[in-house]
C-alpha cells in the first residue's frame, strides 16, 4: 500500500509558502502522492464542517506544488464534474499532467452541495449517465488523434486538443461515492475508487469488495484497480471509530487495517485537524502540528 499525504488546501496553513514546503517536504520523506479537494463555496447558513470555509482550488494548488516537487504523484480527491465542463477540465488535466511530468491523478465525484449546483447552474442528475459521457469526453479528447463525442448529456463536435497528458492514456481517474451503484461503476469504468472523509472502516471494506466484483464482472482485472483511502488523521486522540487516531503506533496499526482490506493507497489528511484546517486556526501552530504528523508518520519513519 503506498502512503500519501493530504496537502495544505483548506484553513490555517493553505497558503503558499507552506504549500510548497509541505509538497517538498513529503516527497523528501518518501510520501507517493500530495492530494487536494474541492469546496467552491459555502452558502450563508449552510452548516457545513470547518474544513470546507477556506479552500483553495485543488488544480491551482496542484499545479504550484508541481512546480516545487520532481517526483511525487499530484491528485485531487475529488473534483465535481457537474461544475466544469469535460472540455475543460480534460484542457486543466492534461496541463497539469504536462508541468508535472506526467504526475496527475483526477478524482471525480458528482457532488451534494447545493448552493455550488445553484452557483455553477448545474445539475448532478443523471448521475449515472452524466458520469459515462464525462469519462468518455474526457479520453477522446486525451486520445483520438481526432476526438468526437455526441451523448444526451454533452458533445464535443470533431477536434483536435493539444498538448496531449505525458501519461499515456492520460491520468488516471477514480471515481468518488459510496452509493453501490456508483461503487460498481468506479469498478466498471474508472482506473479506481477514491474514499469519502466520513467513509467508516467497514464502509471503505465494503468498497473495495465492491469495485472489486465489478471490475473483474467486466472483464478487467481487479488487482489492477486502484482503491484510494483518505485518511482522517486524529493524532494524540484516541476515537475507536477513527482508525487512524491515538499515538503513532496506534495510527501507523490502523494503517495496516486500511493494507489487509486491500486498499492501495492511503493518504494522511491533516485539513480535517480542526488545529490544521479551520480557519480560526494560527498559521504558526498549524504548521508546526503539521510538520510534526508528516515527520512522524512518514512511510521510512
Amino acid at each position: 500500500m503506498l502512503i500519501s499525504f493530504g496537502g495544505p488546501v483548506s484553513g490555517a496553513w493553505a497558503e503558499p509558502a507552506l504549500v510548497s514546503r509541505f509538497a517538498a517536504r513529503a516527497e523528501e520523506l518518501g510520501y507517493q502522492g500530495y492530494w487536494t479537494f474541492q469546496r467552491l463555496l459555502v452558502g450563508a447558513g449552510q452548516d457545513l464542517d470547518p474544513v470546507y470555509r477556506r479552500v483553495l482550488d485543488p488544480m491551482l494548488t496542484l499545479a504550484y506544488a508541481a512546480a516545487c516537487t520532481r517526483t511525487i504523484r499530484l491528485g485531487v480527491a475529488v473534483l465535481n464534474l457537474p461544475y466544469l465542463s469535460p472540455a475543460y477540465l480534460a484542457k486543466q488535466a492534461a496541463t497539469l499532467d504536462v508541468l508535472s511530468g506526467g504526475r496527475a491523478v483526477l478524482g471525480l465525484g458528482t457532488g451534494w452541495s447545493e448552493p455550488e449546483f445553484r452557483a455553477t447552474g448545474s445539475d448532478p442528475r443523471p448521475r449515472g449517465r452524466r458520469t459515462e459521457e464525462y469519462l468518455a469526453v474526457l479520453r477522446t479528447l486525451w486520445n483520438d488523434p481526432v476526438a468526437g463525442f455526441a451523448g444526451d448529456l454533452y458533445e464535443v463536435p470533431p477536434s483536435v486538443m493539444d498538448p496531449r497528458p505525458v501519461r499515456p492514456g492520460g491520468p488516471p481517474i477514480l471515481l468518488g461515492g459510496t452509493a453501490e451503484v456508483a461503487l460498481r461503476r468506479a469498478g466498471r469504468l474508472a482506473d479506481g475508487w477514491v474514499s469519502s472523509s466520513r467513509a467508516s472502516f467497514a464502509e471503505i471494506s465494503r468498497g473495495v469488495r465492491i469495485v472489486r466484483q465489478a471490475a473483474e464482472q467486466a472483464g478487467r482485472d481487479p488487482d489492477a484497480v486502484q482503491i484510494v483511502v483518505r485518511g482522517v488523521v486524529a493524532a494524540g486522540r484516541r476515537d475507536d471509530s477513527l482508525p487512524l487516531s491515538g499515538d503513532w503506533s496506534q495510527i501507523r496499526a490502523g494503517a495496516e487495517r486500511f493494507a489487509e482490506a486491500g486498499v492501495t493507497e492511503l493518504f494522511y489528511d491533516l485539513n480535517w485537524d480542526p488545529v490544521i484546517g479551520s480557519p480560526e486556526a494560527e498559521a504558526r501552530r498549524a504548521a508546526d502540528r503539521a510538520e510534526e504528523i508528516l515527520t512522524r508518520l512518514a512511510p521510512a519513519g
